[in-house]
This record gives C-alpha cells, structure tokens and sequence, in this order.
C-alpha cells in the first residue's frame, strides 16, 4: 500500500458523546493492512452507540410517517437537508426536481458516491404501529426511508473526519427510484459526471442482520414496461360476426407472447415477458371496440433486451392484423439497464464488509429478474449494489418489498451506515480500481 495514499486517520467526534479515534498516530504502520482493517470495526461500533442509533430511528420514522411518491419527495428533501445543514455539510439543490448532491472531504479527486433513494409507494400500509404512514394511499414499503437514515447515518460519521479524508465523498439522495428515471435524471444533469465510483445499499428481508447479499457481475436484469391498444369494432355478443372482436386478438397475443421466451430464447439466457394488464369491455353481452393491454419484459443482456422489445412490438402488430384489428404499442421509457457490480469494486467490497460484518456474513445472492435503477448510475460509473440483512426471527415474519406489511428492523440502520462510511473511508486508502482501464487517463480536478 503506498504511503501517498494513506492518511492519519485520527478522528475525534464532536457529538458530545465520548470521542472515538479510530487509528492512533502512535499505532499507526504505514504498511499495515491490519490497521486500516480497524476502521469499519470502530466505525460499527461508533454507529451501534444508542445516541447515534436513536438519532437515526428518529429520521428514519419521520419519513415513513410521511411518504412522498416519485418526484414529489419536497418534505422528504426538505428533512435531509436540514439535518445536512446542522451537520454543516454543503450540498446541491433542486437535483432532478428533489434530489439533493452533498459533499464531505477535500473537495478534490478522487470522488466516490454514496446513494440513497427516497420515495415511496402509492400503496396502503397495514402495519399497525405507532408511526404508520399518516398519508392515505402512500407507504415506504421498499425501505427507501431506512435508505435514506443510513446515508444520514453515514454524513455524520463522515463529516466529523472531513479534515483527514484524502478526497470527497459524494453523498447521492435520489428521487424516483419506483417510477423509474429518476437516477438518469440525476445523471443527464452532469453533476456526477467526473465521480470515480458509487456504491448502493439496499434492505432487505432475505437475509439476517448482521449479514450482507451481493455478487459480482450482473445481479438485476434489464427491465422495460409496455402498454397496447387492440382496435376493432363493437356489436352485440350475440351478433360476433357484426363484429371484429378485440379480445380475441388480445387474448392471441398474450399467448403469442409467451412463446417469445419459451421457443425463441436460449434456455441459459433468462428472459421474462409477463402481461399484467388486460382491460376491455363492460358488459357480459357487448364486445368491446378496443383492450388495452400491458406488462413487462426482462432480459440480463442488453443484446437480448432489444431483441425482446423488437419482438414484443411485431407479435402485438402481427397477431392484432390476423384477427383483422389494428394495434399500437408504447414502451414506457427510458429504459432500466442491468444492474452490474463492477468485477475490482465486488473484490474491494468483499473485503471491507468481511472486516465490518465477518467473511461468512458476506452471502452469495442469487441473480434476480427484478430491476433495480441503481442500474443508471452503474452503466455511466464504475458501481456496486448489496442488500443488507435485517431479519430476525424472534420479531416475527418480515414480509418482501412491496408488500402493505412491510416493515423495517430499525437494527440494521447501524451497519447500513457504518458499511457507507466505511467503504468511503477505505476506497481513499486502497485505490480499488487503481488498474482499471476506466480509471486511467482521467485527470479530473473538480466535481
């Protein structure tokens, strides 16, 4: 390890707690791979102090009180960055309508990001508790609070070593995860545009606390939206031949469209095409003028994403016109790309959780077809995503995101926020990508 590249970590935290210091300038070896493995450890032990905890919990709950959808986080924005300016952290706002862009350290390369999103769900929550959701129709069900208490999490224990930090961490509070486009708007922006690399945290209800799931290479798939309009004509159901009946064609094309997977994709190359939309007609004895249908479709290579949606577009076309109706199809785009853990950043990564968390706390997860727009950021930067464990048992049942009765284990906003701090603190010290071809030649000054 370079002596260029490493600092004296001595970090006194002014929260009127007890100071921590997390390498001692008297202990500290130039060349000891075991002192800076020290400093997740300390930083977890900082975050676990029931003030640091609490303090976390508080934020956290005040948002899940409060949901906000895609685009409309104005109240969620508006906490963050008033717990950002007590912090005295500087940052960037309107980004992307309500996303916020801060910054701890030198102000100077290398950069690297931390990102949290912060929406919620247009869903009904039926968890009973004392801090559910007090907006009718709208829920945190996929933890983004949780995401957004974590990050906070981290600024402090961040902000508090700014003066030995040999860089800036980039801290990234994005709107519009579920609604899809939010991280690309963030990025069409330009402000990350010369950050070296970005990591992303996600709950969840799979694994333990205490344990973390990722996986190198890709680890979501490539996931687009469709809707399609049959046309035909309406008559009396007792008169079909008056008629040209669109739900015949539609129902046509549904099945046609499973066999784009099931004949014409390889085996070892998942796909999924699912129709979760059919709506025409309302009544038992008039066929409809048109249906309108709608879904998905998933691929783990950009190649056989594009294919998909090529297909998907002729079949409805085609099959449509053999049944004498006229079809048009709209992709709701832009489109999430697969989500792929960069090879050297999964390496780093593993390294540093197995010092927080422990080696065998660092589980394999399986690839999934579900989406995730982390994606955008990972496309453009070199990136990595993880999930971080938050069951546990003797708490009962923890049902999947998504779900009215989700819920968070407040536990894991600790290691969420030490793995942030940590994974920053340490990408300084290490240059993880110091032989990638991405990283060379890039001579950037400023954010």
């Amino acid at each position: 390890m370079a002596p260029s590249k490493l600092v004296t970590l001595i970090f006194a935290l002014h929260l009127s707690i007890s100071p921590l210091v997390l390498l001692s300038a008297d202990s500290l070896n130039l060349d000891d791979e075991v002192v800076v493995a020290q400093v997740p450890k300390k930083f977890i032990d900082y975050a676990l102090k029931p003030e640091i905890k609490d303090w976390m919990i508080g934020i956290r709950r005040k948002i899940h009180e409060n949901p906000e959808l895609s685009f409309q986080e104005f109240e969620t924005s508006k906490l963050i960055r008033a717990e950002l300016d007590q912090l005295g952290i500087t940052y960037k706002y309107p980004i992307a309508v309500t996303g916020i862009v801060a910054y701890i350290g030198t102000g100077q390369p290398p950069f690297v990001a931390l990102r949290a999103d912060m929406d919620a769900l247009a869903m009904e929550e039926k968890v009973e508790w004392e801090h559910k959701s007090r907006i009718p129709g709208k829920m945190h069900a996929c933890g983004h609070d949780a995401h957004v208490a974590m990050l906070l999490g981290a600024a402090k224990l961040l902000q508090d070593h700014r003066d030995q930090l040999k860089g800036t961490v980039v801290l990234v509070f994005q709107p519009a995860e579920e609604a899809s486009g939010g991280a690309k708007q963030m990025l069409d922006t330009g402000i990350l545009k010369n950050v070296d690399a970005i990591f992303g945290l996600h709950v969840s209800t799979k694994y333990p606390v205490g344990t973390v799931g990722t996986r190198r290479g890709p680890m979501y798939a490539a996931c687009g939206f469709f809707e399609a309009v049959i046309s035909g004509k309406g008559g009396h159901a007792a008169l079909p031949q008056q008629a040209i009946d669109p739900i015949i064609a539609a129902s046509s094309i549904v099945v046609s469209l499973q066999h784009l997977v099931s004949r014409e994709a390889d085996p070892l190359d998942s796909q999924v095409v699912t129709i979760g939309k059919f709506q025409g007609g309302a009544a038992f004895n008039v066929i409809p003028d048109s249906v309108t249908i709608g879904g998905t479709f998933r691929a783990f290579s950009k190649e056989s994403f594009v294919q998909l949606k090529q297909r998907i577009e002729e079949v409805i076309i085609t099959q449509a016109s053999v049944q004498r109706c006229n079809a048009t199809v709209t992709f709701n785009e832009p489109f999430d790309p697969v989500t792929i853990n960069n090879p050297m950043l999964h390496d780093y990564f593993h390294n540093v959780a197995s010092d927080l968390l422990g080696a065998e706390n660092i589980l394999e997860k399986a690839p999934s077809m579900g989406a995730e727009d982390f994606s955008f950021f990972a496309e453009a930067i070199p990136g990595h995503f993880s999930m971080v464990g938050m069951v546990n048992k003797t708490q009962g049942p923890f049902y999947s995101t998504h779900s009215p009765y989700f819920r968070v284990n407040e536990d894991v906003l600790p290691y969420g926020a030490a793995l942030h701090a940590s994974l920053a603190t340490r990408f300084f010290l290490e240059d993880p990508l110091k032989s990638s071809p991405l990283s060379k030649g890039k001579g950037h000054d400023e954010l």
